[in-house]
C-alpha cells in the first residue's frame, strides 16, 4: 500500500521535533524529510529522531543543482549529493529527490551533459548504498535554478537512458497534475515513477508556487493520483503545500484536510 506522507517543507516554521510528532498525532504513517531541518537540530542526532519516531521517510529532499545555478560549482554539487546519498541511506529513506539545477545560460544539450555525468558519478554509490535516485522536473514557469528539465518527458528521457532501477522519477502535481499530456501518459510515467507530491492550486504557477490545500483548487488531483495507481504505480504520495498565503495558524488544518483528502482514495492507495 502506498504511504500518504506530509512533507515537511508544508510546516516551514515548526521543527523537526515537532514535525514528528504533530504528523504522528494527526495520523500520518509517513514522513518527507527536509535536509535543513535535519541539519539544524543536528547529525546524527536527527537521524537517531526519525527512528524513534515510528514514521517511515518516504523521500529525503534534495540534492542537484549539477549546472552551477545555485552558485556552486559541479564538484561542490556532486559532493554534496554523495553526502545525501549517505544521509538517505542512515534514514532508510525511500529516496532522494534529485532537481538539476537551471539551465544557467548553459546550451539544453551541454546541461543535460552535466546532469547525466552527475548522475554517472553518483549511481554507482546510490546502488551501494541501496538509495534511489528520484529526478524531479519543473515547470518552466517556476523552474528558475531548480531545474532545465521542465517538461516529464525530459526527465523521462534521462531516466530511461540509464535503464537502472535506483533511477527512478518524482513528480508534483502542482506542476504538471492538470497538464492533458502528463494525465495522457500516466502508464508509461508510473512504472518509472518513486515518488508524487500532492498539492492543489488556485491561481497559474509562478515562481513563489502558491499551493493551496487539497480540494481547494482547479487541479485534478484525484484523477492524476488514481490514474498513477491504475497504471500500476507502488511508490508513495507526499503532501507538498507552501507558498505566501500559507502561514503557521494554516498547519493544522492542512494536515486534517489533506488527511481527509487521502481518506477518499485510500481504498485506490490500498490496491
Amino acid at each position: 500500500m502506498s504511504t500518504l506522507s506530509m512533507n515537511e517543507v508544508t510546516t516551514y516554521r515548526w521543527t523537526l521535533e515537532e514535525d514528528l510528532r504533530r504528523y504522528r498525532e494527526f495520523g500520518y504513517d509517513g514522513i518527507g524529510l527536509w535536509r535543513r531541518k535535519l541539519e539544524d537540530y543536528g547529525l546524527p542526532g536527527a537521524v537517531e529522531l526519525v527512528a524513534e519516531s515510528g514514521l517511515k521517510v518516504t523521500h529525503l529532499g534534495w540534492a542537484g543543482g549539477f549546472t552551477g545555478s545555485d552558485g556552486r560549482t559541479y564538484d561542490d554539487a556532486v559532493r554534496d549529493a554523495l553526502g545525501a546519498i549517505r544521509l538517505a541511506a542512515q534514514l532508510e529513506a525511500e529516496c532522494l529527490v534529485l532537481y538539476s539545477g537551471g539551465r544557467n545560460n548553459h546550451t539544453f544539450r551541454h546541461a543535460e551533459r552535466l546532469l547525466t555525468a552527475a548522475i554517472d558519478e553518483l549511481l554507482d554509490y546510490a546502488i551501494a548504498a541501496d538509495v534511489v535516485l528520484a529526478l524531479e522536473p519543473i515547470h518552466h514557469d517556476c523552474a528558475a535554478e531548480w531545474s532545465f528539465l521542465t517538461e516529464p518527458a525530459e526527465a523521462l528521457a534521462v531516466v530511461e537512458r540509464f535503464g537502472c532501477d535506483h533511477l527512478k522519477l518524482a513528480l508534483d502535481a502542482y506542476h504538471f497534475g492538470d497538464s492533458p499530456e502528463v494525465l495522457a501518459n500516466l502508464g508509461e510515467l508510473a512504472r518509472h515513477a518513486a515518488l508524487i507530491h500532492l498539492a492543489d492550486r488556485q491561481t497559474p504557477r509562478c515562481i513563489d508556487q502558491s499551493r493551496c490545500a487539497l480540494g481547494e483548487g482547479s487541479i485534478p488531483w484525484v484523477q492524476f493520483a488514481t490514474g498513477l495507481i491504475e497504471a500500476g504505480f507502488a511508490g508513495d504520495f507526499d503532501v507538498k503545500i507552501f507558498g505566501p498565503e500559507v502561514s503557521p495558524s494554516d498547519y493544522e488544518s492542512l494536515l486534517t484536510g489533506a488527511q481527509q483528502a487521502g481518506d477518499v482514495w485510500a481504498p485506490v492507495r490500498g490496491r
